[in-house]
């Protein structure tokens, strides 16, 4: 089955076409932790002032007129925290993060809020022909690679402008076969703290040769906030009608499956804990969800409506609207309490989610999904909004 690609608007001469990862294993209900435990740290700025391959990195708040307050740091563009209103009016800090450079350095866990690039998710066996030409990648995550390779725009010291206290804009230049990659690509990412609680994400980017893109921020959320216990109570709808099954290495099958009758089906709200433990060879091969979901065309602020999720203890919701055609659904699996969050507790078993707006895992590969080939005189551009209430 042919698909169109749904992501970002790409013009080049005239025509329009698309460009397109505790203290214990949680149960289905359970948490360690309570709501009460849940923090909203204090961050410093000297903790993020560093000089890392030569560059200075350092801390930008943005804030907004309902007290929500985002930080980021310029080191892989990363999203720190992200304060918002909860339904009782308390702050909840619900992006788990570090509390400074040196530990995300030092992190067994590199992707917690980086800008993700230049290929976000996998590519089978870390290789894609192009142009009849093959390419060979970096392959960090078993036989495939993952994220950009084993140097990904995580571990990127972006240049970084705050035009105001709304927004800071990061931008990289990723050098030709970086990482394996043809082409010198210009990237630009802005984010954009609105007064509707409204996190908004703008990528761009150009090329001066041939190349694949598909640029993502990989924020784990817990919408009790950090350090409040399992995401297994958050309730979850997405809307998507079918998904891409993967093989033990999480590599795409190819095809398109309806999400009904199975675990994967969260047409209508339900906890990620409701069927995550059930035997089906789908789940055992991501330890759980780490799939990505074929957006419906549901409308919604000019963009996909692709998910909402709610915090069961904080009441916080939080709705994603996407340009892109897929969404990654990740709860949180890989987590193995190895490092500490900003707040003091640990990167516990499934105690954050990611939910990745995105083209769809090994797109280079896969002709039939949506492509994320860009060329010379064309812009790649798209936007996600992660929107918060109570």
């Amino acid at each position: 089955m042919k698909l169109k690609s749904l992501g970002s608007l790409v013009v080049m001469a005239g025509l329009a076409f698309t460009a397109c990862t505790s203290e214990k294993k949680g149960s289905a209900t359970g948490d360690s932790l309570n709501q009460d435990s849940a923090q909203v740290a204090t961050l410093s700025d000297s903790a993020f002032s560093s000089t890392i391959d030569g560059k200075k990195t350092g801390l930008y708040t943005l804030k907004n007129a309902k007290n929500a307050e985002a930080k980021f740091t310029n080191y892989g563009g990363r999203l720190v925290s992200l304060t918002v209103p909860g339904k009782d009016g308390n702050m909840v800090d619900v992006v788990t993060g570090f509390g400074s450079v040196a530990d995300y350095e030092k992190a067994t866990e590199p992707y917690f809020g980086a800008t993700i690039g230049r290929f976000g998710n996998r590519i089978a066996k870390g290789k894609f022909s192009l142009d009849g030409k093959q390419y060979t990648l970096y392959t960090n995550n078993g036989a495939n690679t993952l994220h950009g390779g084993k140097k990904g725009y995580q571990y990127v010291v972006w240049d970084a402008k705050q035009p105001n206290e709304h927004t800071v804009e990061f931008t990289y230049l990723s050098k030709d076969m970086e990482e394996g990659f043809p082409g010198n690509l210009s990237v630009k990412v802005t984010y954009t703290l609105t007064d509707d609680n409204e996190l908004k994400m703008d990528y761009e980017a150009t090329t001066d040769k041939n190349t694949v893109v598909n640029l993502t921020n990989h924020a784990f959320f817990n919408l009790n906030g950090e350090g409040s216990g399992t995401i297994l109570g958050h309730e979850v709808q997405i809307y998507a009608d079918e998904y891409t099954p993967v093989d033990t290495g999480l590599i795409p099958t190819g095809k398109l499956v309806k999400v009904a009758g199975t675990p994967f089906d969260f047409t209508k709200s339900t906890t990620i804990g409701a069927r995550i433990e059930e035997k089906n060879d789908q789940l055992s091969a991501g330890k759980g969800y780490d799939h990505n979901y074929v957006l419906n065309k549901t409308a919604g602020m000019g963009m996909y409506h692709a998910a909402t999720v709610k915090g069961d203890k904080s009441g916080v919701v939080m709705d994603v609207y996407t340009q892109e055609p897929g969404l990654q659904f990740y709860s949180g699996n890989f987590m193995q309490s190895k490092n500490t969050f900003k707040g003091g507790s640990k990167d516990d078993f499934r105690t954050a989610f990611a939910m990745e707006t995105q083209h769809f895992p090994d797109s280079p590969n896969q002709p039939q999904f949506p492509t994320t080939v860009l060329k010379p005189g064309a812009v790649y551009k798209t936007s996600s909004i992660y929107k918060f209430s109570n």
